[in-house]
């Protein structure tokens, strides 16, 4: 892989990161993820379980659909 190819790919995910970071930091990370169905919630007195598989489906085709489109720009 070309240094400018590997230059490139640190420039994305560079802003990848710092996009996640601002919505982070100001709370205006969409606030539907997190509350998508399929995601188990069980709170009970002293005992609450959370996992997000909604979520995680939706986080993993997303990733799966952004690294295909950037591939396709070798």
């Amino acid at each position: 892989m070309p240094s400018q190819s590997i230059g490139k790919l640190l420039i994305i995910i560079g802003c990848a990161c710092l996009l996640l970071g601002v919505l982070l930091y100001f709370g205006k990370f969409p606030g539907f993820l997190g509350k998508l169905p399929g995601d188990i919630r069980i709170e009970r007195p002293n005992f609450s379980f959370y996992f997000p598989i909604g979520t995680s489906i939706l986080v993993s085709v997303l990733l799966s659909l952004i690294f295909y489109i950037l591939s396709r720009f070798k």
